[in-house]
């Protein structure tokens, strides 16, 4: 009984160091981004315009559940947000994305200059980017190792300032203050993992016409597009996320 008793009361005191740890830890992450001037200025410029943006929704901001979803062919990011995970994410605002490289569908190399395309999440913020400001993407993920077979996949996919390209995504300086603030207001309100999905079109009729006339024959792209579908679906039909889930060679598993 009195191991129970140290044991539970070792369990307790490793949890609140955990806890303070990641207190710590995000104080630490914000007060480095913040002492950043082209953070710091992007949040002198936009934080009031986006909690208008917000507000006018209906959403509380900072915001604590964002989601971001990319459309290649028609060049646009769209910012979503919800104020809990038992309610519907909403629209926010669309953005133009500047410029894209390679064609329709995944990247499978590094190199091949494909943006990619399936389900990621934001996985480092750079506030001293080459390109004014940028967000790190996670590509390539599990899907991206195991369907890229042997090749060299690459990396350093980014949503960043300016308008050049090789494989990123890039908004221009004005739009990336705003993507990048908001998003960080979403890290220091406790999301760790920002959703992003990346699509070669909306699955719309004339989105999967248009994939069937050019693409038809590449049974391997047409085969990949219908796993991103169902989640495309899925969103569309009750503006929420399903879980990210694979098969074991690298399929997504929706």
């Amino acid at each position: 009984m009195q191991f129970l008793r140290y044991l539970l009361l070792f369990c307790v005191s490793l949890y609140m160091h955990s806890l303070s740890y990641a207190q710590d830890d995000n104080k630490n992450f914000r007060n480095f981004q913040l002492s950043c001037s082209r953070v710091s200025q992007s949040f002198n410029t936009c934080d009031d315009t986006l909690k208008k943006y917000f507000e006018k929704r209906g959403i509380s901001y900072p915001p604590k559940d964002i989601f971001l979803r990319a459309f290649k062919s028609q060049n646009e990011m769209e910012l979503w947000a919800r104020n809990d995970d038992t309610t519907q994410y909403r629209l926010i605002k669309t953005y133009h994305i500047c410029a894209l490289s390679g064609i329709l569908g995944p990247k499978r190399w590094e190199g091949d200059r494909q943006v990619p395309e399936g389900f990621y999440f934001i996985d480092e913020f750079n506030p001293k980017s080459d390109y004014y400001l940028s967000l790190l993407i996670n590509y390539p993920n599990y899907s991206d190792s195991m369907l890229g077979g042997n090749t060299k996949l690459g990396g350093n996919i980014y949503i960043h300032g300016g308008c050049v390209t090789i494989g990123c995504m890039p908004m221009t300086n004005e739009i990336i203050q705003e993507l990048y603030v908001v998003c960080l207001n979403a890290r220091l309100n406790g999301e760790n993992n920002i959703p992003v999905h990346i699509y070669p079109t909306r699955f719309t009729k004339p989105g999967m016409n248009f994939l069937n006339r050019e693409y038809g024959r590449d049974t391997e792209k047409q085969k990949f597009w219908v796993a991103l579908k169902e989640s495309y679906d899925y969103f569309e039909k009750y503006h929420k996320i399903l879980p990210v889930m694979y098969t074991e060679d690298g399929k997504y598993a929706n």
